[in-house]
């Protein structure tokens, strides 16, 4: 199961958020005692690809089911960089 993990982060770091994204949903259909991780390695891909509000609900569904997971973390650095952004500058 590790190594299976360990393949999918490769395959987010790489770019390939669609495969990743693919096979993390059959992980978590296959062994449901993944689901924490997963949805915070899909977290990961929804940010990789620039869908930050993606990215949040993945990690919230991350830390409902297990609090002391990395996604906490995630989470809130994700939601830093979306408060530092000036919208306003970008509707100009």
């Amino acid at each position: 199961m590790d190594e299976l993990l360990i393949s999918i982060k490769r395959q987010i770091n790489s770019g390939d958020t669609d495969g990743a994204i693919k096979r993390l949903r059959e992980l978590m259909a296959a062994f449901p005692h993944t689901k924490a991780e997963a949805y915070y390695l899909l977290g990961n891909a929804y940010r990789k690809r620039g869908d930050w509000q993606g990215a949040l609900n993945n990690y919230q569904e991350a830390i409902a089911l297990d609090p002391e997971s990395p996604a906490a973390e995630a989470r809130k650095m994700a939601l830093d960089i979306l408060n530092f952004y000036n919208k306003d500058m970008f509707n100009q």
